[in-house]
């Protein structure tokens, strides 16, 4: 019975390369000079000036297309929800960094402003982000700290500490921009070609951790300052589980109702987001119930809960950077730049690839380079995307940047007008709003069954991602798992996956043999095939994997044939042997028995012409009983290189040698 389906018959002559060549001449191409590059590089015309606008400003390119009817509203209340969590997260995340609450304003507003125009992200929301503060915090306790004078540095003269501690801020933000912005100049975004899906998966997980645990202790009322670097997670874990029995239990609560609520709500957003016209923004909403219910009910005094408190009133004068601060703090910051880079990267490629379109690596290096810079003028801290914020940028609507900059001028009306409003808000409010919006990313553990079912390499690459980020930092974790997945890479290519393939019964289709048990293999024939390049890392393994396929060794069948000829040539001139029908026989056994020692190993391994023998010895019959040669059981030995792409010197150099 035939099996259902098309069927194609392919038929061509056979070609090597020189009859191919012969028959095919070619054309030989003239291929441009590094002046003529040099030259094509530096002219401009009017449709190269275009195209570098609409890459230089994305913003030309989405406005144009703008849908006013299906995005805007989407976009107006996106821009809302978000900013007031904007809000929230600057006040929260600015204590991270050892700064005063009012100036995580400054953070959600003019970086967020700069990457309208120059963002290649629709979704992303920039701002502070928990593991930038924290970082931006330990310089900045490193060189203001608590307890104990400022580190002896020029311009610290005549200000007070917290005005110290947002200059060290700024001046570190600026150099962290300014990495960002030569690595978008130098066009090094390439790097994020080697951000896998499972990397970005695994390293986001890690993050998302790190925030949850950054904000236990306004989730808990403890009061402790923050840690970065190796095994933060851990020593900060230990200090809450130290301080446990110190819970403000009045935080706890107000905390575990604002998540419940939020969750609720926001599964009632999902299950009926095709019946509501916008989704709810509870967010919103529990904010202003707990700005309300606190001030009522006076909870910094009768409770003990520790309040947003005195906010920054309008925006304060540019400041240049400190050159001796930027001196002492390079170091740190160029990591601050690879980590923001990488968070906002990783997560607008997921929310790139959700809603079909593509991100620039380099054009978000330029944007992240040039807002930081920007913004630390303004006395802003560094600034990236915060995961939850963007969630709820996207769940609640939001299709572009508009959004983002409709949060920017929430934020704005906030720091002007309306900053004494949030006053009185529990700060363990913020905690659990940025905790309950790391849902979607503390989901990404439900990947690990799949990959391990599917790709065990790339579970590996995800956890060792993932553990490396959690207990080493963003910084150190990013750089391990880049590094696991490159040799991951380098194990694919070094140790493929080589096989021996048969024929699928009833069709004429050749698989694995070891993954059907309905197969045919044609005897004295084996077709092995190999899924990789082949090159000088690898093809010591490949010919180790085709000896053990073939079941010997060419080169020893080989050297045993030839000695076994020599001996047999020797034999039938001394009159040993004798030419028969059924093949050779002994007449007399040789009376020298050292003789086998005596014969050269010399020229053994290359093919020897042996015309003077009468026969050609079949090496499958019964051969004399003092000549032993191991027997082989194929005649034919097709490799499959359809899989391979290059093969190079030496890779040919040792397929020569698999004779």
């Amino acid at each position: 019975m035939q099996p259902l389906g098309r069927h194609y018959v392919v038929v061509r002559p056979l070609f090597s390369e020189d009859s191919f060549a012969e028959q095919h001449e070619r054309i030989n191409r003239n291929r441009k000079t590094l002046r003529h590059h040099l030259k094509d590089y530096f002219t401009c015309d009017t449709n190269r000036a275009k195209n570098a606008a609409l890459s230089l400003l994305p913003i030309i390119g989405w406005m144009k297309n703008y849908n006013i009817k299906e995005w805007l509203l989407g976009d107006i209340v996106s821009g809302i929800s978000t900013g007031l969590v904007a809000v929230l997260q600057g006040l929260a995340f600015s204590l991270l960094a050892s700064l005063p609450p009012g100036y995580g304003l400054y953070t959600a507003f003019f970086p967020a402003i700069i990457y309208f125009f120059l963002g290649t992200s629709r979704h992303l929301s920039v701002g502070a982000f928990p593991i930038l503060s924290l970082m931006v915090g330990a310089v900045v306790t490193r060189l203001v700290p608590d307890g104990g004078p400022a580190a002896n540095i020029t311009g610290f003269e005549g200000l007070s500490m917290e005005q110290q501690r947002v200059l060290v801020a700024s001046s570190v933000t600026f150099v962290m921009g300014a990495f960002q912005l030569i690595m978008g100049l130098l066009q090094v975004g390439f790097i994020v070609m080697y951000l896998s899906e499972t990397l970005v998966s695994g390293f986001t997980t890690a993050a998302a951790v790190h925030i949850l645990v950054s904000q236990l202790r306004f989730v808990l009322g403890l009061d402790f300052p923050g840690i970065n670097g190796p095994l933060a997670i851990v020593y900060t874990l230990e200090i809450v589980f130290r301080q446990i029995t110190n819970t403000n239990v009045a935080d706890l609560v107000t905390s575990i109702v604002i998540m419940a609520l939020v969750l609720i709500v926001k599964e009632i957003n999902d299950r009926f987001k095709s019946k509501l016209p916008v989704p709810i923004p509870i967010e919103v909403i529990m904010t202003v119930i707990a700005c309300g219910v606190s001030y009522a009910f006076n909870f910094e005094k009768r409770f003990n809960v520790v309040v947003v408190g005195e906010m920054v009133d309008g925006y304060e004068s540019p400041v240049a950077p400190n050159l001796e601060v930027i001196k002492e703090s390079a170091v740190e910051a160029f990591p601050m730049a690879i980590v923001g880079f990488a968070v906002a990267f990783s997560v607008a490629k997921v929310y790139s690839v959700k809603h079909d379109y593509t991100i620039d690596g380099n054009q978000e290096l330029l944007a992240f380079g040039v807002s930081n810079i920007f913004g630390a003028s303004f006395r802003s801290f560094a600034a990236s995307t915060a995961l939850s914020r963007t969630a709820i940028q996207e769940s609640t609507g939001g299709k572009t940047q508009i959004a983002g900059v409709l949060s920017a001028m929430m934020v704005l009306i906030v720091t002007v007008a309306v900053g004494f409003l949030l006053e009185p808000l529990p700060r363990s409010v913020l905690g659990a709003l940025v905790i309950v919006n790391l849902k979607g990313m503390l989901m990404q553990f439900r990947e690990l069954p799949f990959l391990w079912k599917n790709d065990r390499t790339d579970f590996v690459t995800w956890v060792v991602t993932f553990l490396a980020s959690l207990f080493l930092g963003l910084d150190l974790g990013l750089a391990v798992g880049l590094g696991a997945e490159l040799l991951t890479v380098v194990c694919r290519t070094q140790f493929p996956r080589c096989s021996l393939l048969a024929n699928i019964t009833g069709t004429d289709i050749y698989r694995d043999r070891k993954d059907y048990s309905s197969i045919y293999e044609p005897d004295g024939i084996k077709i092995f095939k190999i899924p990789s390049p082949i090159f000088f890392a690898n093809i010591d393994f490949f010919r180790d994997k085709l000896v053990q396929a073939v079941g010997f060794s060419p080169l020893k069948v080989l050297k045993k044939r030839n000695k076994a000829l020599r001996k047999i040539r020797k034999m039938l001139c001394n009159g040993e042997l004798e030419v028969s029908d059924r093949g050779l026989k002994v007449r007399q056994p040789s009376i020298d028995t050292s003789e086998d020692n005596n014969i050269s190993m010399e020229g053994l391994d290359q093919p020897i012409d042996f015309s003077g023998i009468p026969i050609q010895v079949n090496w499958n019959t019964e051969l004399p009983a003092n000549i032993s040669v191991p027997p082989v059981n194929i005649h034919s030995l097709v490799l499959d290189f359809s899989a391979v792409s290059f093969l190079d010197i030496s890779a040919l150099k040792g397929l020569k040698a698999v004779k």
